[in-house]
């Protein structure tokens, strides 16, 4: 009886032991276990009140839209401003109904100016009556002297074709980076649009000046009401006395123009109103005065033009 009572003691005391043994075992995983739970909380706690875009930035590879390899810009990465002068550039919407004129062949003019960048678009008609820098909702919001206002401009197609266009100057705020184009049409209602201007490419001028002859050159008008437009591309005469160019304007109502000081008279007023002006400088803002006479007083208006050298076309025996 004594040596069951032996063998009985020595088996519990092994079974505590090994229930010890396990007991110390089985905390450590779990205290293993418990630790990333922990540090997920932290992490939670930490990121609580940070807006959900960060967590999904945070996700995202860290590449930047448009980045070449080994820091190189592409076309489509946000570009510096380029230095002032004139230059043609993609002027990309985000409708198919919005967009330049076929005319221009996908690109547009730049002008820049004391650092700031200004596109001309001519569209595809006089359906767009005014334009805003921001949204529809701005544009509702603002005074209409902040509208972008029209001019008339007449464009030329590969057949020949002529016709009225509407076209405006855009700010721009930065090459390579969409921004808020608002548009009303002719019902009276704003549209949001986003555009952008991709890929400007400096005027390649063949000379500082082009040797004596007759050209066909682009005209940008802007300012006025625009009611009214003149034809582009003009006819550009240089020779040794300067450079003059023929004016041709939508309406027969302007009775004179004013140039530097100087007033001059239409060379013609039938159909259109035509004036030949001296022009100081082409790819440069020329400021001018033209009186009409369509209203019921006469009235003098300021616009601005540039001639621009680009693409100009010298005509034959000119």
């Amino acid at each position: 009886m004594r040596y069951i009572a032996l063998r009985r003691l020595a088996l519990v005391g092994a079974c505590m032991v090994f229930l010890a043994g396990c007991g110390g075992n089985a905390g450590q995983p779990a205290r293993q276990r418990q630790e990333p739970q922990a540090k997920e909380a932290d992490a939670a706690d930490k990121n609580a009140g940070q807006p959900a875009e960060a967590e999904e930035n945070d996700s995202q590879p860290k590449e930047t839209k448009g980045a070449g390899p080994a820091g190189v810009q592409t076309k489509d990465a946000p570009g510096e401003t380029p230095a002032d002068g004139v230059y043609t550039a993609e002027f990309e919407t985000d409708s198919s109904m919005f967009h330049l004129n076929e005319s221009c062949g996908g690109r547009a003019t730049l002008l820049v100016k004391d650092g700031v960048m200004n596109i001309h678009i001519p569209l595809v008609s006089k359906s767009i009556v005014n334009l805003f820098s921001g949204t529809a909702e701005e544009a509702r919001a603002a005074d209409e002297s902040q509208w972008l206002k029209p001019v008339t401009e007449m464009v030329t197609y590969s057949d020949g074709y002529t016709e009225e266009v509407y076209a405006f100057d855009v700010p721009v705020p930065a090459i390579g980076t969409e921004f808020p184009l608002a548009l009303i049409g002719k019902k009276g209602k704003w549209y949001d649009h986003t555009v952008c201007v991709r890929d400007p490419q400096p005027v390649k001028k063949e000379a500082e000046e082009p040797e004596n002859g007759v050209y066909r050159m682009e005209v940008l008008l802007s300012g006025g009401s625009g009611r009214a437009g003149v034809e582009s591309p003009a006819k550009v005469t240089v020779s040794d006395e300067g450079i003059v160019a023929t004016l041709v304007w939508s309406s027969p109502y302007y009775d004179y123009m004013i140039v530097d000081g100087v007033r001059y008279e239409p060379v013609s007023s039938e159909e259109h109103a035509v004036f030949e002006i001296p022009v100081a400088a082409l790819d440069e803002k020329i400021s001018v005065t033209a009186d009409t006479v369509a209203m019921s007083v006469p009235h003098e208006i300021d616009y601005t033009i540039t001639v621009v050298s680009a693409g100009a076309q010298k005509e034959s025996g000119g």
